[in-house]
């Protein structure tokens, strides 16, 4: 059996390798890049380089690559073999500090929302020291940000980071006043990770998988996830043998997997890492979806991670596990033993519950996808609603400090099983809701909207900084007080009454609280196309410029970008329907229709004393369905050539909203129903039960 201890990191250059392999002074030097984000003198890449390549080379890596994350939403990398020229017709291997720093891909052809011109390719990527460098397949990666040659941000690591610094700068105002010196605070996610593992050569048959990601017909099977037998269940032997070396490829690069079981719908499973500083955890789910889908292929498998490859069962969603922490050690969303009586705490809980309301529309917009469109709401994953959860025993606290009340004190209760041989539990402060979109679940916030394809960059931006943007109002206002402790109590006051509307404990999948919610004035931004304009609204704008996040033009070009993919989304899943439902499901429909009438021919001609009122029916539903299917296609085919007449992108991406995707749903529908009644045989893909019930 593999020796845990022993893989783990084995592939990364981590602070281990850097403390073996660097003098004492670089070592030192680069340790306090990572730790307190100070840039890194030239003198010291350049001794860093040539460690990291000598390492690099002795684990078999032939290249490097500055791997980046361009708005492409998956990540991107050019390969550059160390060698160089000798003087004797040979090569050496050489790698300076000036290639690890910085890098020059293409940056005409990938997403800028009109930054950039076909015409305009220099783009730079530059080293993100904090970020560890692994080597994989070969090849030394090197973390990296990437921008345009005029300077424009093309990536999501970039705004990250200058995010990251944001709510570092004001936690570390807010910590001063409380008479505690910190050099760095950090948010901290671990992003839990659902997917869908399907058989590699029944996904072979099914052009919608491949192109999409998604199934585009399908009936729903005689059994889904009704019985709730798969959650949690036992894992079939294919499937565990895949999670045992999918777990063992991730602690080689020093992804802390530690959580794996099956989810709620059929084949669809989960992994859960352990917390890491946000930047390390975007790169470390980057590399996680990557190997998802590279080991599933080694044991005959797909990975699908859209966030709904299936009608009638359960999404994928990925859960952004969000926190505070100092360098210190210390959570800053840790409630402690008496919540009532630290102020630390409320204030920053304070904090975050304005954050969350001020920008509801913001925190939409990060999850906002056209896969993701298919499960908000669906009774799987929170509305598109924003609303958070704090537990009765904190929303009790913020109401007593709103009506100038003492709060009760938290007593220990225990749970009684009534088994004297079990031990009595301890129980939580609260209980989960799993149906919140922003729920508190002990010193964290759990961001339950985002889809499973989702980078988890841009829901971190919003969130840091937005809290960003708050802790510096109180920040400015605690340095000015002249009494501290009653302005922290004021600040607190204040921000429950105007801000509690966003606190809802309830459950939030019923139809009451959509209600409730239009009476409180949040913001119900039902699709994609509804809520990604709001990204470039003057408020967002004025967010980001105030903190060096985006300027105006990049905010709007990712606007542009957003709107673009979810039109383009669309419009590939149309044609690709018109495509599987001329090529294949109209030819099988019609050669079982040629079979049904031409038996209920010879027995017409036989003149038989029988009956055949029944197949008579079941031939003209056939012959009806038939017809019906062929007018749905027409009409999909017609609807697609009205795109044409669309060039703002943001009516096209309504139009396709509308019309496109309603007559997708229509077509659909019909072929469904034929599913039902075409022989198993001559149906032309597989299906549903194939699918999820032969892994």
């Amino acid at each position: 059996m593999t020796e845990v201890k022993e893989i783990f990191g084995c592939n990364v250059f981590n602070e281990t390798v850097m403390q073996a392999r660097l003098p004492k002074s670089i070592f030192k030097s680069l340790k306090k890049t990572m730790a307190e984000g100070n840039g890194l003198a030239p003198e010291v890449a350049e001794v860093v380089a040539s460690a990291m390549k000598d390492w690099a080379i002795e684990k078999g890596a032939t290249h490097y690559t500055h791997w980046f994350q361009p708005m492409t939403g998956i990540t991107a990398e050019k390969h550059d073999a160390f060698i160089a020229p000798a003087a004797d017709g040979k090569v050496v291997m050489e790698f300076s500090g000036k290639e690890l720093i910085k890098g020059e891909p293409d940056a005409s052809s990938f997403p800028s929302g009109g930054l950039r011109a076909t015409f305009e390719a220099r783009g730079y990527t530059t080293w993100d020291p904090t970020s560890y460098a692994f080597v994989k397949d070969g090849t030394l990666y090197i973390p990296t940000a990437f921008c345009s040659y005029g300077g424009e941000v093309l990536d999501k690591k970039t705004p990250l980071l200058r995010s990251m610094e944001a709510i570092n700068v004001q936690a570390i105002r807010i910590l001063k006043l409380f008479g505690k010196t910190v050099t760095r605070v950090n948010t901290t996610v671990g992003p839990e990770q659902e997917y869908f593992l399907v058989d590699k050569a029944m996904y072979k048959e099914r052009k919608d998988l491949i192109l999409t990601g998604r199934t585009l017909f399908g009936a729903k099977p005689a059994k889904g996830q009704e019985l709730e037998d798969h959650y949690f269940g036992n894992l079939r032997q294919r499937v565990s043998d895949y999670m045992k070396e999918l777990d063992e490829e991730l602690w080689k690069l020093g992804i802390l997997a530690k959580t794996k079981h099956n989810e709620v719908a059929p084949a669809q499973h989960e992994l859960a890492p352990i917390f890491s500083t946000t930047n390390i955890a975007t790169d470390h789910n980057q590399l996680t979806m990557e190997l998802m889908k590279k080991v599933a292929d080694k044991h005959g498998l797909v990975c699908l991670l859209h966030e709904k490859p299936f009608a009638g069962v359960n999404g994928s969603g990925k859960h952004n596990n969000w926190s505070i922490s100092t360098n210190a050690g210390e959570n800053l969303l840790e409630p402690g033993k008496s919540p009532k009586d630290n102020t630390q705490f409320l204030l920053f809980l304070s904090a975050v519950i304005k954050a969350v309301d001020k920008y509801a529309e913001l925190l939409r917009v990060a999850a906002a996808s056209a896969g993701n469109d298919h499960r908000l709401g669906a009774n799987e994953a929170p509305p598109a609603i924003i609303s958070m959860f704090l537990g009765d025993e904190l929303t009790a606290i913020l109401e007593a400090i709103e009506k100038g009340e003492e709060a009760q004190p938290s007593v220990k209760a225990f749970l009684e099983t009534g088994v004297a041989a079990l031990p009595k539990l301890p129980k939580d402060a609260t209980d989960r809701n799993r149906t919140s979109p922003f729920a508190f679940t002990g010193n964290k916030f759990e961001f339950r909207m985002l889809g499973s394809s989702a980078s988890i960059s841009g829901a971190n931006i919003v969130l840091n900084t937005a809290v960003a943007e708050v802790l510096d109002e109180f920040a400015s206002r605690l340095e000015n007080a002249q009494d501290f402790g009653k302005e922290v109590a004021a600040i607190v006051k204040e921000t429950v009454a105007s801000h509690k509307k966003v606190i809802f404990n309830g459950n939030n999948y019923s139809d009451a609280w959509v209600e409730e919610a239009a009476k409180r004035g949040l913001p119900n931004l039902r699709s994609s196309v509804d809520a990604i304009p709001t990204f470039a609204s003057e408020k967002s704008i004025a967010l980001f410029e105030k903190y060096g996040i985006f300027s105006k033009t990049e905010v709007i070009s990712r606007c542009e970008i957003m709107l673009e993919g979810y039109a383009k989304t669309i419009n590939i899943e149309a044609l690709t329907m018109l495509e599987m439902a001329k090529k294949e499901i109209l030819p099988a429909v019609l050669k079982y229709n040629k079979e049904v009438f031409k038996t209920l021919k010879v027995k017409q001609e036989l003149a038989l004393n029988i009956s055949l009122e029944k197949e008579i029916a079941y031939a003209t539903k056939l012959s009806n369905l038939t017809e019906s299917l062929m007018s749905k296609i027409d009409e999909l085919d017609n609807i697609l050539l009205e795109t044409k007449n669309y060039e703002e992108v943001r009516e096209l991406a309504k139009f396709f909203r509308e019309y496109v995707f309603e007559a997708m749903q229509t077509l659909r529908g019909v072929a469904d129903e034929l599913e039902t009644i075409v022989s198993a045989a001559d149906w032309p893909f597989p299906t549903y039960v194939d699918l999820l019930f032969y892994v």
